[in-house]
């Protein structure tokens, strides 16, 4: 198991920090009048009585004493029991102020501690003192913590992979270069030693990593002559890094900076946060509040393009770190009973606890309500990415999911450019997933006879299951007949086909002409939307487009062929085979046949059952009156049986009758020889007649 840097850190602080940092403490004059011994007498203030008071200054021990707790603070209210602190004082001795203890991890014992030190002294501190105060922080470090001495003695398998890492901070005032050139070789060199000896006992664990930190503190004034630096590999046990920090009012803000980078910390600022003025009760204004959690709590918002999140970042005055800002929402009182969609909450604390807004938001998510967080946008609706609430006395900042929630139905709105989330395929995709699982395969059986792995025919099958799949059903109109489809777009996949299947196959195509002859509805996949639909007509022959551009794609053997060649020539677009007397009509002729017979009167069908071993045209063949008389297409013959005649000789002599009721040509030119036709006929014969009865009278 390991344990981060940030789980044991100790301070090692140079106790003759006596140079003034500059910052004046301002204090109240006092004055020499004295009241009188009288119950009802009052003291007389006169201004020449006031002395003034002599301008006290902080020393940088007091600035940093400050600084410190404050660090403290941060960590032990985000990080309870889990992150340690220990501090050592260095003057001519070395005073080690805490221990690892859970009980000394606190505010309060920390107080007592330097309150049991006293102020600053004003000896000088060298070297010698200082190494010494390092070699003590580096034995507080082999010596485990009650979590570390839990696991390592555990009688598991992971006892022995415990790794033990910390973090020294040096808080001095160092005046060269080669000063912290001496502090690092001779820090790395007692680092070494002391190793040896933790490895050598039960009770003691060696440093496996240690993280030196150097804060040089400088009083306000010129700047410090030595550059920031780092010496991040030192050696493989040990990084090293100087900070120069000029104390008084910076020294706070700095800490701060350097307790977000060893904890892994990010700052949220709460603005918008309605209050009433504490000189005015009946106004309100706005106020800001500033935060500090884990950095993990903003992975969710701030994922993606920098670009794009960059305008959530800002700088707050006086800091050098980011901060993101978040709007507070209307606050809710009902955070126990609903439960609210989040995918990780995190301990917070304020960065300025003693402020009014800081007080008043804790003391109101204290007594049980819980704030929304709304994440600024450039455009669109506003998105709730966070929320404050209270669990057990701590304040927890929790992740939102900013998605779509898998436990929410669909909905039936447009949502951008995706489209309707209920107009996808979602039960088909689940069925495409199914079908192409991998599944593991026994060595006996990866031998074939074409020498193709199992991992290359999933390749294959996933190809053809992917050649033609849209992805929406407002962009297919195919896949929205559903049964009446199946078994075709299901059988299509397979890389064989049996003759059954073939057959399976065409039925499907020719149930859909029956549809399309009895003027069947399509379901449309436009079926819930405003505005007037296809009609009839057009369905029909957006759905033969899209199959036949379907069984193209699915070409994958002799047998996938006949299926589109059954398509090809029911719609003509093939040459017909000749029809030969006797011999059997093929079955999709068969199935696809008018039933014409069943309209014929006694007369015709014996007239057609006399022809019926002979050879027709389609301008030969008899069409029966009773059928010229109908207008209604005759009803398709039942499937698997036959009346001797193809269904484009039947076709061809629907549209001749349908012609020939239409267009009746002149009988006159009919009958014309040389293009010349003779007028009133009959008259010419009466007049032929009356002539030659004349001539048989004479």
């Amino acid at each position: 198991m390991t344990f981060p840097t940030s789980h044991k850190t100790v301070f090692v602080m140079d106790h003759s920090l006596t140079t003034s940092s500059g910052v004046k403490l301002e204090m109240d004059s006092f004055s020499k009048s004295r009241s009188s011994s009288g119950s009802n007498s009052q003291p007389l203030v006169q201004p020449m009585n006031l002395i003034p008071l002599l301008p006290v200054t902080k020393s940088l021990w007091t600035c940093a004493v400050e600084a410190i707790t404050e660090y403290c603070r941060i960590v032990w209210d985000i990080f309870p029991g889990t992150r340690l602190i220990r501090f050592i004082a260095v003057d001519k001795t070395t005073h080690k102020l805490s221990s690892w203890n859970l009980e000394d991890q606190s505010l309060t014992n920390l107080m007592n501690a330097f309150m049991m030190l006293g102020p600053a002294k004003n000896v000088g501190v060298g070297k010698l003192d200082l190494l010494k105060g390092l070699r003590a922080a580096i034995e507080a470090l082999t010596e485990p913590s009650a979590i570390q001495h839990e696991k390592r003695t555990s009688l598991t398998e992971n006892a022995t992979k415990v790794l033990n890492k910390g973090r020294i901070i040096l808080v001095t005032k160092v005046d060269c270069e080669e000063e912290v050139k001496t502090l690092k070789e001779k820090f790395h060199d007692t680092l070494l030693h002391l190793n040896k000896i933790a490895a050598s006992t039960d009770n003691l664990m060696a440093i496996n990593h240690c993280d030196l930190v150097l804060l040089n503190l400088w009083p306000e004034g010129p700047g410090c002559p030595i550059p920031r630096r780092s010496w991040p590999d030192v050696s493989t046990i040990m990084s090293c890094e100087l900070t120069n920090i000029q104390g008084g009012t910076a020294l706070a803000p700095k800490l701060c900076n350097l307790v977000l980078k060893h904890y892994d910390l990010a700052s949220t600022t709460v603005t918008g946060i309605p209050m009433k003025e504490e000189q005015n009760a009946s106004s309100s204004a706005n106020y800001d509040v500033e935060l500090f959690h884990p950095a993990a709590a903003h992975a969710a918002i701030l994922k993606g393009i920098p670009a794009e999140t960059a305008h959530l970042k800002t700088y707050r005055e006086g800091t050098d770190y980011e901060t993101v800002t978040l709007k507070w929402c209307t606050p809710r009182s009902n955070a126990s009973i609903e439960l609210q969609h989040c995918s990780s909450a995190y301990r917070i604390t304020s960065v300025d606890v003693n402020s009014r807004p800081s007080s008043c938001l804790t003391n109101f998510l204290l007594n049980g309500r819980w704030v929304m967080l709304e994440m600024p946008r450039k455009s669109g609706s506003k998105v709730i990415s966070h929320m404050l609430a209270c669990h057990g006395g701590d304040i927890y900042i929790h992740t939102m999911y900013t998605s779509r929630s898998i436990l929410e139905d669909p909905p039936s709105i447009s949502e951008g450019c995706g489209g309707r989330v209920t107009d996808y395929r979602i039960p088909d995709f689940g069925e495409l997933i199914k079908a192409n699982r991998l599944a593991p395969y026994p060595d006996s059986a990866l031998e074939s006879d074409d020498n193709t792995t199992p991992l290359e025919k999933s390749r294959e099958q996933l190809s053809r299951h992917t050649k033609y799949w849209p992805i929406t059903l407002s962009t297919t109109s195919l896949f929205t007949l559903g049964s009446q489809i199946e078994p075709l777009t299901t059988l299509m996949l397979k890389e064989t086909l049996t003759e059954a299947e073939v057959i399976e196959c065409k039925q499907v195509i020719l149930c859909l002409m029956s549809m399309e002859a009895r003027g069947d509805p399509l379901p449309s996949p436009m079926a819930g939307q405003r505005g007037k639909g296809m009609k009839r007509e057009d369905q029909y022959r957006v759905v033969w487009t899209e199959l036949e551009q379907y069984l193209q794609l699915h070409l994958h053997s002799a047998d996938h062929e006949k299926v589109l060649e059954c398509f090809m020539e029911c719609h003509n677009k093939v040459e017909t085979p000749e029809y030969k007397g006797d011999d059997k009509v093929d079955i999709d002729q068969a199935l696809k046949e008018l039933d014409d017979y069943n309209y014929m009167t006694e007369r015709e069908k014996a007239d057609f059952n006399l022809s019926s071993g002979t050879k027709h045209t389609p301008a030969e063949l008899p069409i029966p009156d009773s059928k010229r008389r109908r207008t209604a297409p005759p009803p398709l013959a039942p499937m698997g049986r036959s009346s001797g005649v193809s269904l484009l000789t039947l076709w061809e002599n629907k549209v001749a009758s349908e012609q020939s009721r239409r267009c009746l040509e002149f009988q006159g030119r009919l009958k014309a020889e040389d293009n010349v036709t003779k007028l009133y006929v009959s008259l010419q014969k009466d007049k032929d007649k009356d002539e030659g009865s004349r001539k048989k009278t004479t």
